[in-house]
């Protein structure tokens, strides 16, 4: 089935190819424009060694990713393990609601953040308000932010890694100590290394974000990359800032990778019902403390906005001067997210059918371009289409926003989608292949069929993600074209608060639409 010319090995190699133009390459150009060792490169090589700015950057970097990272997994990891272990009411709901914040643009939360710290009331006239638009313009200031967008993460994984524990292990010691020591002693050293993994990649994911430390002028190297292109026009200095985020994506990727194992991509089956009464006696306060969270991470940000939108003269208006830009989101993130699911299913289904040692490099390979700063994949598409002849004809058109969508998440979207393919015997494929069927016709009427939740799933968060991305949207949008997250992120400085927070409500409403369609889908498909 794997010969030259059988139609799985077209179908797989024609993905692969489609994967390697869209998402390798404008990196591999970058890198390789950068060690090509031209003038203004090696001068951009001498300052990020010895420019103390540099040194800053990298300092204020390293804060940033680290200070998300532990901050997120404290909120999160707690809230992961009561998700599998205690008996909460309305769970479903509450797991869906918790994991909302990840995918609000984090851009979003900053700007409620800065309305907060701007019209905060008495905790202005207690602190001062110079003191607290200080903590609110701060490098303290983007970690708590970012920390409420990236704690789902480890929350999810956690939850994932305590489910796939053996429930008798804990059985048999809660016959001896308490909920609290077993929890303590058995349960998180098991779920510690998934949990790991995830922090690390909230550490690379906060290290790379471009619009939270942009919003609150935290100069890091993803905004030093953008100011080095846009601004400056130095494309050189620009690919070697990236050099360090990228050598980060890769290393990080690869411990993730190491750490999870093939648990990155696939839970097993038989403990994910499990509950254990023992853990109950904690629902109240878990009940508390999740609520808390959610109150913090998502009702308040949004509460925020919506009295500053309050403000507003008219709604009419609002919508009339950001038509062009919310229709151009809609229809491109629409256009995005239907092509990385085309791509991703055939990347997913390759990986799952893959051999150990292949699959584990697909997994650092997909970690680690999902990881990529957006400045850095943004400027990495000019420098590969922005050219004379054929190859630059799709420069300068909208085609290069679907190109950012396809570079940013079509790797994220093919490590989801093989879990899915996980989830289909291999044998279900035999028997057809046994009964005649060809490949196609097995993949159309058996494997695909079966994938129809994970395909919907795979192709709301993309829609969401692509209807949110800022980083690499910014910098290849055609002259005069621009998407909502655009729109807003450059009137903030000369509009109205009332007018910015009204748009980043329709944001986050557009977002919440496709999410209810998700947990339809979801309820849809437990009830079968």
């Amino acid at each position: 089935m794997w010969g030259r010319r059988s139609s799985r090995t077209f179908v797989i190699g024609t993905a692969v190819a489609a994967f390697v133009l869209v998402s390798v390459l404008p990196l591999a150009y970058m890198v390789g424009l950068s060690l090509a060792g031209s003038r203004s490169t090696s001068s951009a090589y001498g300052a990020l060694l010895l420019d103390a700015r540099q040194r800053a950057l990298l300092g204020h970097t390293a804060v940033l990713g680290i200070g998300t990272a532990l901050a997120a997994t404290l909120l999160g990891a707690p809230l992961g393990v009561a998700l599998a272990r205690v008996s909460l009411p309305f769970k479903a709901a509450l797991r869906i609601a918790l994991a909302v914040p990840v995918l609000l643009p984090p851009y979003v939360v900053g700007l409620a953040w800065i309305y907060l710290g701007g019209n905060a009331g008495l905790i202005a006239a207690i602190a001062g308000q110079d003191v607290l638009s200080a903590w609110t313009y701060s490098l303290a200031g983007a970690v708590v932010v970012l920390s409420l967008v990236f704690y789902p993460l480890s929350m999810l994984a956690t939850e994932v890694a305590v489910r796939r524990i053996e429930p008798r292990l804990e059985e048999a010691a809660l016959l001896v100590t308490a909920p609290g020591c077993v929890l303590w002693r058995i349960t998180l050293p098991l779920a510690a290394p998934t949990t790991a993994a995830a922090a690390l990649v909230s550490f690379v994911l906060a290290g790379s974000e471009f619009g939270v430390p942009g919003l609150l002028r935290v100069r890091v190297f993803s905004t030093e990359v953008f100011t080095a292109f846009a601004a400056l026009y130095d494309f050189g200095r620009a690919t070697v800032l990236a050099l360090p985020l990228l050598v980060l994506s890769i290393v990080v990727a690869g411990l993730a990778a190491r750490l999870v194992g093939e648990r990155l991509i696939v839970t097993r089956r038989g403990a994910t019902g499990t509950r254990l009464v023992a853990f109950d006696g904690w629902k109240w306060p878990v009940t508390v403390a999740a609520t808390g969270a959610l109150a913090l991470a998502l009702v308040l940000p949004l509460g925020v906005l919506v009295r500053e939108a309050l403000g507003i003269a008219s709604w009419v208006t609002v919508l009339q001067g950001s038509r062009e830009a919310i229709f151009n989101s809609v229809i491109l993130a629409a256009v995005g997210a239907t092509a990385v699911t085309a791509i991703a299913v055939w990347l997913g289904y390759a990986r799952a059918r893959a051999t150990r040692r292949v699959g584990l490099a697909a997994d650092v390979l997909f970690v680690t371009l999902f990881a990529v700063p957006s400045t850095v994949v943004g400027i990495g598409l000019i420098g590969l289409w922005n050219r004379p002849g054929i190859i630059g004809v799709v420069y300068g058109t909208d085609a290069m926003l679907v190109l950012a969508d396809l570079a940013r998440f079509v790797p994220a979207a093919a490590l989801a989608l093989s879990a899915s393919v996980r989830q289909v015997p291999v044998s279900h494929e035999e028997a057809a292949a046994a009964g005649g069927a060809g490949w196609v016709r097995t993949m159309a009427h058996i494997v695909v069929p079966q994938l129809k939740l994970g395909l919907l799933a795979t192709w709301i968060i993309a829609f969401i993600l692509a209807f949110g991305e800022l980083g690499a949207s910014i910098l290849v949008a055609p002259p005069g074209e621009a998407t909502l997250p655009i729109r807003i992120y450059t009137i903030i400085a000369n509009t109205p608060p009332a007018h910015v927070a009204a748009l980043a409500l329709l944001q986050s409403a557009v977002i919440f639409c496709p999410l209810a369609l998700l947990g339809l889908g979801v309820t849809a498909g437990g009830a079968r």
